[in-house]
């Protein structure tokens, strides 16, 4: 082949790739929050999982999507390990309906390339329409159309088989069990060099049509890109938590115990194709017919998958185990980092990433509460050397918080600038204003600390009655904080205010109570205008804490208390 037919042909596997890419993008916008849904409720057990996996990549399309957002679930903490590997497996059946699709589509009397043009006039103009849901299946038919015509162009791309090639491919098949070997290697390499089991599939459907590979050699390169299609999960889950990590690798598990126990069993599987084929569906054998080893191909993907699948999932728990052996967590709160739960790939929709950005707003709304606790403490505390450590927990938190404020927002930002759909866009507005409101309920505390470590410098000292006011506003404010955490569990729109409005009325009861009293107090010289000053302004900074604690409840419910 010349430069030029390579570039031909690498570029009409990119059109087929990118067709596969806006088809199931499309899918995802316009199913986003039902998938949510689906990968939550739908995997109660090990069947489930797996038939949750099944449905969803037989609709998106896409193993590899599937898996990445399984493996950004378990990142948030949405889905158990055991969870995920269900989920996992059955999305490996799902991929093959790639395959029958492509076989059927693609390689029949009727191709549907003929109707890729007409599919595509009624997709565009659905991309200008105001509905999202309208403008997502205008991307569905969009993508539907290029992935057609991209195959075609890739049929068209591939160039036939010279006497050299011919001797070539020979050679490599009169090697017994290391011909498999090499073609298994092969099929891995490719999918690993083009990010896409689907298109590697296709591809080899291709080079089958054309004669160019037999049955065995093809089917020994589709059990290679079984296992070249676990690397966009790895590469989603380098910078995950441990638990997304062992996800990866049991995806990667799976496939190669998968593999390796084909191997052995080979020749002997091939038989059964070709006797099912041959003597129950009465069709020509894929051994020596060209027109029929696409489909002994695509008949090998789907039963080997769900073989595979079959045989595995009575050992999920062993297979969760063998992975947890192999990814140890090396401490209690393994890979801490300012981001636990945000993943960053190319694969996610806003709706996934929406997802994760929340478990990041809930994490912090923890981060406020364990900060409110610790104040609460250093008010109490009147050894030095413990209130310098509870002051110096306090401050390193805050830190923590700005620095989540600002990586959730700059992600949320960069989420908004991709398209978004109008419900995306509402939420990405309410988690912009509720993170903000935590992170300055985190500069309050650490300010009633610094209130707190000025005080204890001064030698200035709060009475019993002053110390037990302040405690009863915090305990009150702590509660806020509670049905605030509460409230940001759940889906916002279906957030109660009721109690959050009680709350904050609690609050302002005991603000006014506790100042009025105090201006009494000063009059009458029950404690220094010093302590007085400490004790009013802490005050005032407590109240602030519920006004910012409801505005976080205003935010999410969209309407002021």
């Amino acid at each position: 082949m010349s430069i030029f037919e390579i570039a031909v042909l690498l570029g009409a596997l990119g059109f087929f790739i990118y067709g596969m890419k806006i088809m199931s993008e499309g899918i995802q916008k316009a199913a986003g929050q039902n998938l949510r849904k689906i990968l939550g409720i739908m995997t109660v057990n090990r069947f489930t999982g797996v038939l949750t996996g099944l449905s969803v990549t037989s609709i998106i399309q896409s193993s590899s999507a599937t898996t990445v957002m399984v493996v950004s679930f378990v990142n948030a903490g949405l889905l158990s390990l055991k969870q995920a590997i269900s989920v996992i497996m059955g999305a490996n059946i799902g991929t093959t309906m790639t395959a029958v699709l492509v076989t059927v589509l693609g390689f029949s009397k009727l191709s549907i390339s003929t109707y890729a043009l007409p599919l595509f006039a009624i997709g565009a103009p659905l991309l200008f329409v105001r509905k999202d849901n309208l403008k997502s299946l205008g991307e569905f038919l969009i993508g539907f159309s290029l992935l057609f015509m991209g195959l075609e162009a890739l049929k068209n791309a591939v160039p036939e088989l010279s006497a050299e090639s011919m001797q070539f491919f020979q050679g490599l098949k009169g090697l017994g069990m290391l011909s498999t070997l090499l073609f298994i290697l092969a099929g891995a390499l490719l999918t690993i060099v083009i990010q896409s089991s689907s298109a590697a599939v296709a591809l080899t459907l291709v080079l089958c049509h054309k004669g160019i590979i037999d049955f065995p050699s093809a089917a020994a390169i589709v059990l290679g890109e079984n296992i070249g299609t676990t690397i966009t999960a790895n590469l989603a889950a380098l910078i995950g938590n441990v638990n997304a990590k062992r996800a990866a690798m049991a995806h990667s598990l799976f496939n190669i115990i998968g593999v390796v126990w084909m191997f052995f069993v080979f020749t002997p599987f091939l038989g059964l194709i070709d006797w099912l084929m041959v003597d129950v569906w009465k069709m020509e054998s894929p051994f020596t017919a060209v027109s029929s080893v696409m489909w002994g191909l695509t008949i090998f993907h789907i039963l080997f998958n769900t073989a595979n699948t079959f045989l595995q999932i009575w050992f999920t728990s062993v297979l969760e185990k063998l992975t947890i052996r192999m990814i140890p967590s090396k401490n209690e709160i393994d890979e801490q980092n300012t981001l636990e739960y945000i993943s960053l790939n190319i694969l996610k929709t806003p709706e996934f990433s929406i997802l994760e950005a929340k478990r990041e707003v809930q994490k912090l709304g923890k981060i406020t509460q364990k900060m409110l606790t610790l104040v609460r403490q250093l008010l109490n505390e009147t050894n030095k050397k413990k209130q310098e450590e509870l002051f110096s927990k306090i401050q390193k938190l805050e830190q923590l918080t700005d620095k989540i404020e600002l990586e959730v927002a700059e992600f949320l930002r960069k989420v908004s600038e991709g398209e978004v759909s109008r419900e995306t866009s509402g939420k990405i507005r309410v988690m912009l204003n509720v993170i903000d409101d935590l992170e300055t309920i985190g500069d309050i505390i650490f300010g009633m600390s610094k209130q707190l470590k000025s005080k204890s410098e001064a030698r200035v000292y709060f009475i019993a009655e002053q110390r037990a006011n302040l405690l009863e506003m915090i305990q009150a404010v702590d509660h806020a904080m509670s049905c605030m955490r509460d409230n940001l569990e759940c889906e916002y729109e279906e957030v109660d205010r009721r109690e959050a409005n009680q709350l904050e009325k609690v609050i302002n009861k005991l603000r006014n109570t506790f100042r009025d009293k105090h201006y009494e107090d000063l009059e009458s010289g029950e404690y220094s205008v010093r302590s007085g000053i400490y004790y009013s302004e802490l005050l005032s900074m407590t109240e602030k804490m519920g006004d910012h604690i409801m505005n976080v409840t205003e935010s999410i419910t969209g309407k002021p208390i």
